[in-house]
């Protein structure tokens, strides 16, 4: 089948002859110029005088002396007309937002030559209706409704701003414009305006041939009627019988446009040719697929284009993208026997890894620098020291991660530190010092000095996309930064940030290849004018397809379509008629949406596809794709143990084959506590050697480093009270709680240790942000509320502070399994203390968390898993270091009793608060009293760790699961 380009390229030629070089043949876009060029050389078959191609925009641009500014420019100036003419000190990125609106308003009035003083007229007065003359009945009525709406009984804060600015807008409108002459430069509409009122222009060429076009614009039509009236245009309709109307059926939106026109600028081509313009009823193979997801849709392109040799059609089959955001995956998905493929739409450039570097660096300088100490946040330096450009910066990048990382922690490094080479120099170097809006001209031209860094350092075989990425982001960048230099962009270094952001969101990286070759990819946009036999539309949604339309704007919806200005209605219309032409010669058309109503989408078709259901008499077929995934109700898996997991165990915890440090245990409460948690969790931490990742370049304090800093500084307190000996007195503590300096300078050599990871008398008091700050008055205040407790409970003796404790134990695993490991930990403090009950040693654990503890029944409950999240786990671990401490003749050479102890400090209020546990409400006093009973469970527990007959049984508490760091790896998620 001919396509529509064809039979307009036979008509010029028999038409216009072979030398065509007085032509110029106008199209809505570049694209159809290519294929046209072919079509005119081919059937004229031989050498001809080509005519030259231009777009609309073109043919308007160049009969202007004035060029069209980039938005960034134009909405400054109207940024500064804005506030000029209200008085209103809006900052630039407050107005940044609506001034796109507003801007896109001017445009919209312009392009459709509507009269800005009347738009703008402030009509709440009714009087001012009067001179209307203008105006139909039905326009005038629209108005006086909107209008009524703001009455005296109906007015609100809402509408008294709306009409505080409408009545502005004109004055703006008016200021903007001649600023802008003044410059000369325009927007497009006031640039296409201007042409079309200048009666004076003398245009090139002897004949204009305006080819596809579909909703005309006031300005368009006003150049098209000039250049008819002298005999210099003709025009070529592209439409279809089926969607026009007949008498007074209007049929479809899709014809709603073309049909006003052809009486207006008669189609050369002949309007009853059947061959031309009534193909869409003719038999179509048409397709309806639904699918769960984006994904799935792009999966389905290999398998379609394998299909009736779609591959071998090339050009003749076009994949459309109703959302362009799905580009990336078409291209993963395509089949290698797609070896000539041409792709219109651009690469999206926010998608890049330059575009991700750009954010960094603006974070960098932004949240991750403090300018009052001059120095960087570790999190945001990490963030770009780990950015894949870094190698194109500097060589010793990896050299600085380790020295900030491993080496120290450094969670505020200096410039100095940082710089320690060229590129980390330009990196880090200084750009501080200046005033907010003079920052954001600094920023610019050093990212500008980076991108140059990192173009000097690639390779040149380095792949195009890199290459044309970061080109196209220095060019961005170059504008912005000459903008700002020329004091046009006046904006604060957030603002920039977002606008760069808009910026790299709104281009593309053109792919380059031979366009009329091979499988075509586009937009929707792209295919107009264009023909396909085979046609594959993804993501035909409610939504895209027509395209979230909507009427954004501060002229009101009947106000637009009083002064006709575009409307929603328009926007559906035109996407009507890019569908349906978009279909009407293909012969094969298969149509894919997404129906899950997951993400925001509604999981609707579009309604042109519902139209084609209902209305046309073509046989659509339904299909549905699935996801190939289904969801499977966890069974637990679970880990038998193997000879060679045995092996791993007993390495691990046979002290006769683990060459362990001496006075380090091997079985540490910690571990039995994770077994009873899930015994699997305990087979990939200790068998597989999976630990749970550590994410420590925040300088935020989490419940382990504020647990961790609380201990250590206890413990030099307590060292600092008994100068080397072991007796606490009443007056040892209160000279401490007189010496508040003495407290705060432990807890800062504390936090220089364990957040800053600084080794001892490394410097003096560290340099907090505020939420360390307030972490470190909490543990002040937890300090001197611990140390207030222990004045009303002395005199008592300190036996060891941070002590570990081991003890070995003998495991029967079963069979042949026997084998000795040690068991023990660290004791936050051992004291010993006479409370009126006789002396005794307590085992203190310290817990600074807010949660209350259940006590325990009995010793049973401790070995039961289903009390884990009741703390039985605290039990179990000061259980067992008091029943290897009673047994000590280092720790407990008298042979007291011991007692354990869970000291919670945020509930340690009041002079009668005892930490000793209880089973019920008895406290145990002694230790030996259920230490038989213990000991046997205990040893139950540890022998089934290592019991061959036992597997790694997954747990069955949900709870468990979803906090679980193996839960991915493990498949459980929990129901």
């Amino acid at each position: 089948m001919k396509t529509f380009l064809e039979h307009v390229a036979h008509d010029i030629i028999n038409k216009y002859g072979y030398d065509l070089s007085r032509v110029a043949v106008v199209f809505p876009n570049k694209r159809a110029a290519l294929f046209m060029n072919e079509y005119l050389v081919r059937i004229a078959g031989r050498p001809i005088w080509s005519p030259a191609y231009i777009t609309i925009s073109d043919l308007f641009r160049r009969h202007s002396s004035r060029r069209t500014g980039d938005q960034i420019k134009l909405i400054c100036d109207l940024h500064k007309c804005f506030t000029e003419c209200t008085g209103i000190d809006e900052t630039l990125d407050h107005f940044y937002g609506w001034g796109q609106l507003l801007l896109a308003d001017f445009d919209d009035l312009d392009k459709n030559m509507a009269e800005a003083d009347k738009v703008f007229a402030n009509l709440r007065d009714i009087h001012e209706l009067d001179d209307v003359s203008y105006l139909s009945k039905e326009q005038i009525d629209i108005i006086r409704r909107f209008f009524s709406n703001f009455s005296e009984e109906h007015n609100s804060e809402l509408k008294r701003r709306f009409l505080s600015l409408w009545s502005h807008i004109y004055d703006i409108y008016n200021t903007f414009n001649e600023r802008l002459t003044s410059e000369g430069l325009a927007y497009e509409g006031a640039l296409y305006r201007e042409v079309a009122e200048n009666v004076n222009i003398e245009f090139m060429y002897d004949t204009y041939l305006f080819v596809g076009f579909n909703v005309l614009q006031k300005v368009e039509r006003r150049l098209f009627e000039r250049l008819q009236k002298q005999g210099r245009a003709h025009f070529y309709w592209d439409f279809d019988h089926y969607y026009m109307p007949h008498g007074h059926d209007l049929r479809h939106e899709a014809g709603h446009y073309i049909s006003q026109y052809l009486q207006l600028f008669p189609n050369e081509l002949d309007n009853t040719d059947g061959n031309i313009y009534n193909n869409f009823s003719r038999r179509k193979d048409i397709t309806f697929v639904s699918a769960p997801t984006e994904n799935v849709q792009a999966r389905y392109i290999s398998r379609w284009l394998k299909e009736n040799g779609r591959i071998e059609a090339g050009r003749r089959t076009a994949i459309v993208l109703c959302n362009e955001g799905l580009l990336q995956t078409v291209i993963h998905c395509l089949p290698d026997e797609a070896d000539k493929v041409n792709i219109t739409t651009g690469y999206p450039l926010a998608q890049s890894p330059v575009a991700s570097l750009i954010s960094q660096l603006i974070a960098l300088q932004t949240g991750g620098y403090m300018a009052t100490s001059e120095k960087y946040r570790l999190q945001a330096v990490n963030t770009v020291l780990k950015h894949p450009y870094m190698k194109f910066i500097s060589e010793k990048h990896t050299e600085l991660y380790r020295a900030l990382n491993i080496d120290a922690k450094v969670y505020y490094p200096t410039r100095e530190r940082l710089c320690t080479d060229e590129g980390t120099s330009l990196l880090f170097g200084c750009i501080d010092g200046y005033s907010s809006a003079a920052l954001s001209g600094r920023i610019a031209e050093w990212i500008i000095d980076i991108l140059k860094l990192i173009a000097s350092n690639a390779d040149d075989s380095a792949d195009q996309m890199f290459k044309e990425a970061l080109f196209r982001t220095y060019t961005l960048m170059n504008r912005l930064a000459g903008l700002i230099l020329s004091d046009d962009l006046v904006i604060d270094v957030i603002t920039l940030q977002r606008l760069i952001g808009q910026l790299l969101k709104s281009t593309s990286i053109p792919f380059h290849g031979e366009p009329v070759v091979g499988v075509q990819i586009m937009g929707v946009l792209e295919t107009r004018n264009i023909d396909f036999d085979h046609v594959l539309i993804l993501s035909a949604n409610e939504g895209n397809m027509p395209k979230g339309v909507n009427d954004t704007s501060f002229i009101p919806y009947g106000i637009r379509k009083a002064h006709e200005l575009t409307t929603v209605d328009n926007k559906v219309a035109i996407y009507a008629y890019y569908f349906y032409r978009l279909i009407q010669r293909a012969n094969d058309v298969t149509i894919l949406y997404n129906n899950s109503t997951d993400n925001g989408t509604t999981g609707e078709m579009s309604r042109f596809m519902l139209q084609i259901l209902v209305e046309s008499n073509h046989n659509v077929g339904r299909r549905s794709l699935q996801s190939g995934q289904s969801s499977i109700k966890f069974a637990p898996v679970e880990v038998c143990k193997t000879d060679d997991i045995m092996n791993r165990l007993l390495l691990r915890f046979d002290k006769n084959r683990n060459g362990h440090k001496e006075g380090t245990p091997l079985l540490t409460p910690t571990a039995i506590n994770r077994y009873m948690r899930c015994p699997k969790q305990f087979y990939y931490n200790y068998v597989c050697g999976l630990r749970e990742p550590e994410t420590d370049d925040s300088d935020e304090i989490d419940n382990r480093i504020f647990g961790n800093i609380f201990h250590e500084a206890s413990q030099k307190i307590y060292e600092r009270i008994t100068a080397g000996g072991t007796h606490i007195t009443a007056d040892n503590i209160k000279w401490m709680l007189s010496h508040g300096a003495e407290i705060e300078r432990i807890v800062d050599e504390t936090f220089m240790e364990e957040l800053f990871k600084l080794p001892k008398g490394a410097g003096t008091r560290p340099e907090y942000n505020g939420l360390q700050l307030i972490n470190r008055e909490v543990i002040i205040t937890y300090l001197r509320k611990l140390l207030r407790m222990d004045m009303q409970l002395a005199p008592f003796d300190i036996v060891g502070l941070e002590t570990d404790v081991i003890e070995d134990m003998e495991v029967c695993g079963g069979g042949s399994v026997r084998f000795r490991t040690t068991v023990g930990g660290r004791i936050d403090r051992l004291d010993c203390v006479n409370d009126g009950t006789g002396e005794r040693i307590r085992v203190i654990d310290y817990k600074t968390g807010s949660r209350r503890l259940e006590y325990m029944p009995d010793i049973a409950a401790i070995f039961d898993s289903a009390n884990i999240s009741k703390h039985s786990d605290y039990y179990l671990q000061t259980f067992l270091y008091s029943s290897i401490v009673s047994k000590s003749v280092l720790t407990n050479p008298r042979n007291l009793p011991v007692s354990p102890a869970l000291l919670f400090i945020q509930h340690a209020t009041g002079s009668d608060y005892d930490p000793t546990l209880c089973f019920g409400k008895n406290p145990v006093r002694d230790i030996n009293d259920c230490h038989q009973e213990f000991e046997t469970l205990l040893h139950e527990k540890v022998n089934d760790i290592f019991n061959p007959a036992i597997p790694f049984v997954p747990t069955s508490d949900d709870d468990i699961c979803r906090i679980c760091p193996y839960m991915q790896l493990c498949g459980n998620s929990g129901k």
